[in-house]
């Protein structure tokens, strides 16, 4: 059960990356990241699967690792999940990102989307591993 909730939960940090990433915000992220788009604004040399295989994997070693922690700590519910989930976003993701992204010059646009994703990834994560 442990390994279905881990696949599930990554599987919906993924998902919360690819609603982030393809809404709104979209144009702002690849304007401050610096993707080059065509004259249709579809990023450039997008064939590579690379990117899309990394995020698989980090979301997996995310979600095993909060599951490790929730065990130890007893988070065990839903609610809970999230809260923890939501601090580890907070207080250890956003704020890497942004001291990173600070010392090499990155756009405040792309840490702030960036940290979005930082931050909600993780809540739903939990809250997906404390429902199970």
């Amino acid at each position: 059960m442990g390994l279905l909730a881990v696949l599930v939960a990554a599987l919906g940090g993924f998902l919360t990356g690819a609603a982030i990433y393809m809404s709104p915000l979209s144009k702002p992220w690849m304007i401050a990241a610096g993707i080059k788009c065509d004259e249709n604004g579809k990023p450039v040399d997008q064939a590579s699967p690379v990117p899309f295989i990394i995020s698989g994997i980090a979301m997996i070693l995310m979600a095993g690792m909060m599951r490790h922690v929730f065990a130890m700590a007893g988070i065990d519910t839903g609610a809970k999940g999230f809260v923890a989930g939501l601090g580890v976003g907070v207080f250890m993701i956003a704020p890497w990102i942004a001291m990173n992204y600070g010392y090499a010059g990155r756009p405040r646009n792309l840490t702030l989307i960036d940290g979005l994703y930082a931050i909600t990834g993780p809540a739903v994560i939990g809250l997906i591993l404390g429902l199970f």
